[in-house]
């Protein structure tokens, strides 16, 4: 998988993800086999580049290239002033929002509700491609709704601007992230397209999904957002898969154990304890979803206030999880102890 003149180990992303792909989780998917990581969506309104989040929202530092970096936005002109921005902060990727389906950035005509402009579209492409030297990429979904599904259009735009990449939700704007991913519309994309690497997402949850999705559409590499929270080891899971065609052991006890301790304190750095307390408690719930005793085990997190008693918690909860076995078992998002 290439983009402009960075070469990826291999072909698997992670998705952009408000309030998740932070530097700490980019770095940690990275760790774990993915080959880029793409950064929360940073606002293009220059009022908000002073502020505490977008600063930190920019920050790359010690980041494993390339550092790929989103911007949401429907002002060309201001769309190209965050991109430049960006790129002066480490930014050797933009790539462009137009897939988030939240209801306050459509609501200011940004994210999905593009997909309702083409012409729109087509400026703001044009702007940041033209105010940057460096890749742009695009993300979006197939369309509006269900009765206007426009990505081939938007595609033939996005190659016509010089988009380097173009990333695909498989549900329209309307869906939101009801019903299931499909994927005719991105192997119709594929098809049509010339130039343009295409990536896949939506659904990727498995190995086996991961390349049925490929072999379907024909996409360059897949895209995977939610199936990594609390789990960032599927992509090292998926990357052996497609290299050996068998399954690497599902993680041991004590290995989550350590990842997810490791991940808590690049928050805690991250963050500072105020923040980091706070959102540390939504990875804490997707590592533990599903194992014996984590209902009253989050249920506890969720009341403690600094970070010694959380990881004092932590700690004692796969301690006592050891007990029952060695390895973990996934079964249908849910998670069992097994030996």
């Amino acid at each position: 998988m290439q983009i402009g003149p960075y070469a990826l180990k291999n072909k698997l992303i992670v998705a952009p993800m408000a309030g998740v792909t932070d530097r700490p989780f980019r770095q940690l998917c990275k760790h774990m086999g993915a080959g880029m990581a793409v950064s929360e969506m940073v606002s293009s309104n220059s009022l908000l580049w002073g502020s505490e989040k977008t600063r930190r929202r920019a920050s790359h530092e010690g980041e494993v290239a390339p550092v790929s970096v989103q911007i949401a936005g429907a002002d060309p002109k201001m769309m190209a002033e965050a991109a430049r921005y960006n790129v002066d902060q480490g930014a050797q990727i933009i790539d462009i929002n137009m897939g988030c389906p939240a209801k306050k950035i459509c609501n200011v005509m940004a994210g999905s509700a593009l997909l309702q402009n083409e012409s729109l579209i087509g400026k703001i492409l044009d702007a940041i491609t033209h105010a940057v030297d460096i890749p742009v990429t695009l993300k979006i979904r197939t369309g509006w709704d269900t009765q206007h599904k426009n990505a081939i259009t938007v595609a033939r735009i996005a190659e016509n601007a010089g988009i380097q990449a173009l990333a695909i939700h498989g549900r329209t704007r309307a869906c939101a992230y009801r019903g299931e991913a499909e994927y005719d519309t991105i192997a119709a994309v594929k098809a049509s397209t010339k130039t343009i690497p295409i990536i896949a997402n939506g659904d990727i949850t498995t190995p086996e999904k991961a390349k049925q999705v490929m072999e379907y559409t024909g996409a360059d590499a897949v895209m995977i957002g939610r199936a990594a929270q609390g789990r960032p080891w599927i992509f090292r899971e998926i990357d052996y898969y497609f290299k050996t065609g068998k399954y690497l052991p599902t993680p041991e006890v004590a290995e989550i154990h350590q990842v997810l301790i490791s991940h808590l304190h690049d928050l805690y750095k991250f963050y500072g304890e105020y923040s980091g307390v706070r959102i540390v408690r939504k990875h804490i719930s997707w590592y533990t979803k599903g194992l014996i005793g984590s209902a009253a085990f989050r249920h506890t997190m969720n009341q403690l206030q600094t970070i010694d008693e959380q990881l004092a918690a932590t700690n004692a909860f796969f301690y006592q999880l050891a007990n029952y076995g060695q390895r973990l078992t996934y079964i249908e998002d849910e998670v069992i102890t097994g030996v």
